[in-house]
């Protein structure tokens, strides 16, 4: 007579028409028969009524394993794990024949809670239990093995399986999968199709992750035909699989026709789409697809929101950035609340990106829950646009408050303690490192070698790339720059030439570095030799960097028709690769070859930067080129720019050399900032050379009450009192300068051994 109630069961759409079945079945007395009271279990259970389920159980005289089943299954569905293994705890004693249909739901809701312990009882108390070969059972124990990353025990837990279906073997290539194994996992999927089991939609899903992670363009494709040939339908989470897919493999082509054939597009859809863009440097198309959905009826989640506001901070996108922001706002949508900490993260790396930091700090200072992430965007912000001091502030702070710093907070202070010189705040960074266990991360490592070389403690960056066991292509470069950079372009050489003897893995950076090597200290075979092996390798074709940086090395070691040739053949001139052309004509004397090239530049479009124009005016120092040299200084303003320190001893010098030592004093009378050292030192030379005493009576004082660590200065200044037969003023000097602790550097020439 029981059964004749269930078909009621369907028909209770609201708390209440099941509310009346209850009591209808109450006086009926029907509450005490099993299947009813099991219904009704469950039906309390879907409307959201634990509470009452739990009644309607506890008042059953004797409930059986099964009842127990649905209730701790309806708990799982409702999110409340630990009440459901409570229950499963409180009535293991109550119930003596258990059946297994528990312990799905259970092993559920252990990988939920992450408790292994608890997980890996319950798997013993199923072997006693005798249900270790039941293959539902033995399927839940392998997916809760695989979600809570005991990849070793779900294998020999599959290896160890009399049967497996469809399901088990798509739960193992999930768990490698899922677990960062994705060869493993593709490796499991051959063993399936070497053994005739038909893949599933589940089972695509697993391989289309594990081809994208490994960027498998091939397989992934064939993966693709195989889901064709079997009329596998591609919508859905399958479909936004291989959208992600082919992202990850960088064609967007045929993600863009997977996306485009789509024709119900979830949120999942389109958010996978933009970060395809992303991955690939597409930001504009990102956008664009973007600014699509906006026209469609689907909303876009957090996810989707990050994404863009990503695409906004790698391109510098100010505008369209503010954009989503006030999208943010308009919409105030629950779950795309700009106080979420994944958005609030990404809009802070927005203004930091976009070189607004007081609108940085706004949404960092607005936001009640600052997470690390936070933190590292505000800190490498500030590094960025070389605030190093408030980037350091910013660090204390953050552990003052009991924030733990990850990786990224310490490779980002790192480096603003090399940017600034502080080595000692460095050091101290660095013990914080390894006292964190950080010291092995190949980030930080690669920090702290940048940051010891930039300190000029090549000691202490050497012993740090000596202790990293794997070297990546970062480390090695990073410890020949720190060579190069503290001169001592032969060592970063020598690093290079054992990468080479190696076969280690070299990075364009990497080939950058040796040429700048090469250059610093003229070795013109070496960089030779480095040039053909780029032409082997096809490097140099297209790369502008490269082209440049040898073109500055031709010029440097003497060849400079091998420089030209270089700079000719460059499809694409950035401005510092006309500045490196233009250097090389004036330190060769070609004064009117540098000066064409420089009105080539700006007929071509370009503007000249300050660099160039210090290239132009040392060059036109140096051959005598008075009028020209004035015409060029001039010129800075009109191209928006400052001249600085560097510009005034070039006018200087050059005004100097040729005889006209009042206006070289006018200039220096005129300058907006202190003179230097080496700005003086082009006067008295010019003076030594051209034999004019009177100038020199006239900024004696400015001389006696300089102060600078340039020996060169101190000598040449001794050298004139001697010349005019000043012997107490020279000597004088000279005593000042071993008073500061300086020598005279003693001159020496370099030669290439063939």
């Amino acid at each position: 007579m029981s059964t004749l109630y269930m078909p009621l069961f369907r028909a209770c759409t609201t708390s209440r028409s099941l509310t009346q079945l209850h009591g209808r079945l109450i006086v009926t007395g029907l509450h005490k028969a099993p299947q009813p009271s099991t219904k009704l279990i469950e039906s309390y259970a879907k409307m959201g009524s634990l509470e009452t389920s739990r009644i309607v159980f506890d008042s059953f005289p004797e409930p059986d394993s099964f009842m127990l089943g649905v209730l701790i299954k309806n708990h799982v569905w409702n999110c409340c794990f630990h009440e459901a293994i409570s229950l499963y705890d409180a009535m293991l004693s109550q119930i003596p024949q258990m059946s297994d249909y528990i312990f799905p739901s259970v092993l559920r809701a252990c990988s939920a809670i992450g408790d292994l312990g608890i997980g890996q009882k319950l798997h013993g108390k199923i072997i006693i239990t005798g249900f270790a070969s039941d293959p539902i059972v033995e399927t839940s124990l392998l997916n809760m093995y695989g979600e809570l990353g005991c990849t070793l025990y779900a294998q020999k837990l599959f290896d160890g399986m009399s049967v497996r279906d469809v399901v088990s073997w798509s739960s193992i290539v999930s768990c490698h999968v899922r677990n960062g194994q994705p060869c493993e996992g593709l490796e499991v999927l051959r063993g399936m199709v070497k053994e005739g089991v038909g893949i599933d939609s589940v089972t695509l899903l697993s391989a289309a992750d594990a081809c994208g992670e490994l960027r498998l363009c091939g397989l992934a494709k064939s993966v693709h035909a195989y889901m064709l040939r079997k009329s596998i339908q591609s919508d859905g989470a399958l479909g936004n699989s291989l959208i992600a897919m082919y992202g990850k493999c960088g064609d967007m082509g045929s993600a863009e026709a997977i996306f485009r054939y789509a024709v119900n597009r979830s949120t999942c859809t389109w958010t996978a789409m933009i970060s395809g863009f992303n991955q690939n440097g597409c930001y504009r198309e990102a956008l664009g697809v973007f600014a699509e959905m906006q026209q469609s009826t689907v909303e876009p989640n957090e996810v989707t929101l990050m994404s863009v506001l990503c695409a906004c901070a790698r391109s510098c996108w100010l505008r369209e950035g503010k954009a989503v922001h006030g999208f943010l706002i308009r919409n105030d949508l629950k779950e795309c609340d700009a106080s979420s900490d994944i958005l609030r993260s990404a809009l802070v790396d927005l203004y930091a990106s976009c070189r607004r930091l007081r609108d940085c700090h706004r949404v960092f200072d607005t936001s009640q829950d600052r997470n690390v992430i936070s933190w590292n965007m505000l800190i490498s912000g500030y590094t960025r646009e070389g605030m190093c001091g408030e980037a350091l502030v910013l660090f204390m702070e953050m552990t003052i408050k009991g924030i733990l710093p990850d990786s990224f907070t310490l490779g980002s202070v790192i480096a603003a303690c090399g940017d600034v010189g502080f080595s000692q705040t460095g050091r101290q960074v660095h013990c914080h490192v390894i006292k964190a266990g950080y010291s092995e991360n190949e980030f930080v490592q690669n920090s702290l070698i940048d940051m010891y070389s930039k300190s000029g403690l090549l000691g202490s960056a050497y012993a740090t790339f000596e202790e990293i066991q794997d070297k990546g292509v970062v480390a090695w470069t990073s410890m020949m720059c720190g060579f190069s950079q503290n001169g001592k372009s032969d060592e970063a050489i020598a690093l290079f030439d054992e990468m080479f003897s190696h076969s280690l893995e070299m990075s364009e950076v990497t080939y950058l570095s040796a040429i700048q090597a090469c250059s610093n200290i003229g070795f013109l075979e070496k960089g030779k030799w480095i040039h053909h092996k780029l032409i082997v390798f096809g490097v140099t074709r297209d790369d502008m960097y490269i082209n440049t940086a040898l073109t500055d090395m031709y010029a440097k070691c003497g060849d400079l028709r091998m420089a030209q040739r270089v700079f000719e053949r460059m499809e694409e001139k950035s401005v510092i690769s006309w500045s490196a052309m233009i250097s090389g004509y004036g330190m060769h004397g070609h004064i009117d070859a540098a000066t064409s090239l420089f009105t080539e530049m700006v007929d071509s479009g370009i503007s000249p930067n300050d660099v160039i124009f210090m290239n132009i005016l040392s060059a036109c120092s140096h051959a005598g080129y008075v009028n020209e040299g004035k015409s060029y200084f001039k010129a800075m303003f009109g191209f928006g720019l400052q001249p600085k320190t560097e510009h005034f001893a070039c006018l200087v010098d050059l005004l100097s050399r040729a005889g006209d030592l009042e206006g070289a004093y006018e200039i220096i009378s005129s300058m907006p900032f202190h003179v230097d050292a080496s700005i003086w030192g082009s006067v008295i030379n010019g003076c030594r050379i051209h034999q004019r005493t009177d100038i020199i009576r006239t900024i004696q004082e400015n001389l006696v009450n300089l102060h600078t660590g340039d020996a060169g200065y101190y000598t040449l200044l001794a050298n004139v009192h001697a010349e005019r037969g000043e012997w107490r003023e020279s000597r004088a000097v000279r005593s000042k300068m071993h008073s500061v602790g300086l020598k005279k550097v003693h001159g020496y020439s370099m030669i290439e051994m063939g």
